[in-house]
């Protein structure tokens, strides 16, 4: 189940009891608080508290930036200058509480993002649900031939089916045996600390992730692309909904020069502007390695 009763308890409670602030508030994040989105088959994100908004960025550039700004016309203007210029820390400014549940291999991937403030379920002190992460058939896959951290063609037929069943059937059996070494049936039982390391990776933990909009989008600019792996894509495509409600014209910003633009070397550059004069241009005349040059022209083909 995405939610326990008792959380749902409590989001109907702070439902029931609105606070009235004199804080900015953004009426599109406001629609998002306490609100589950299902993830993957038992996960989710939520908001639980955010702060600042677009205008709330542009109040900090200009107090750092002072009379520099005043060629900028608007807000957006500024933003879009600020993200062009990789200028960080007024994005530093807002900030996102999530909760979010998600499998432990996901959650392994995630934490690599050093730049948050983390708070996870503890199986020292509780029990963890019986949910595992099974993927559907679409997304079980073979090896890439090409990329040693992707995935190759969909397994099809008797091979998926054979997979799928190691799966479920591994991870019954290691959660039946954590729940026999932790039970206590008239004995003292193994510590949970203990107990919790037999669980297998695709095991539902969650925890609370707090983070700045400057770091949230350097998470959503990695995760948020093609070529991340789909079980972290989908949470990163969740939350840039949520952002772009929240901080709209960042967002906007974020999506034409981050999501949908592109870093080039000086070389690529080179290549470029040698291209735009008419000259022919090849790999081995470009100064680029054979892999450099073959995302380059993923770049240009778009």
């Amino acid at each position: 189940m995405p939610l326990s009763p008792e959380q749902e308890a409590e989001i109907a409670e702070l439902r029931a009891a609105p606070q009235p602030t004199l804080r900015a508030v953004a009426p599109g994040m406001e629609d998002h608080l306490y609100t589950a989105y299902p993830v993957l088959d038992h996960g989710f994100v939520r908001v639980i508290d955010y702060m600042g908004d677009d205008a709330a960025i542009c109040q900090a550039a200009r107090v750092s930036y002072g009379k520099g700004t005043k060629s900028v016309s608007n807000d957006e203007g500024l933003i879009r200058y600020l993200m062009r210029h990789w200028h960080s820390t007024p994005f530093e400014m807002c900030e996102i509480k999530l909760h979010v549940k998600l499998p432990v291999f996901v959650a392994r991937q995630w934490i690599r993002h050093r730049t948050a403030n983390v708070n996870e379920y503890s199986a020292r002190y509780s029990i963890l649900d019986r949910e595992f992460y099974i993927p559907a058939p679409e997304h079980v896959a073979a090896q890439s031939t090409v990329n040693n951290q992707g995935r190759g063609e969909t397994l099809e037929g008797e091979e998926a089916a054979r997979v799928l069943e190691i799966l479920k059937a591994d991870s019954a059996r290691a959660y039946d045996n954590y729940q026999a070494m932790i039970s206590d049936d008239g004995q003292q039982g193994l510590a949970r600390e203990l107990a919790r390391m037999n669980l297998p990776a695709n095991i539902y933990t969650q925890w609370y992730w707090k983070v700045d909009l400057h770091n949230l989008f350097h998470f959503l600019r990695l995760r948020a692309d093609a070529h991340a792996q789909y079980e972290i894509r989908v949470y990163a495509d969740e939350i840039c909904k949520i952002v772009a409600d929240w901080v709209p014209a960042a967002y906007r910003a974020f999506e034409d020069y981050r999501l949908g633009g592109a870093t080039l070397s000086a070389t690529a550059l080179d290549c470029i502007r040698r291209m735009v004069k008419g000259e022919e241009v090849s790999q081995e005349s470009s100064g680029l390695s054979k892999r450099e040059w073959r995302e380059f022209m993923e770049v240009l083909d778009g």
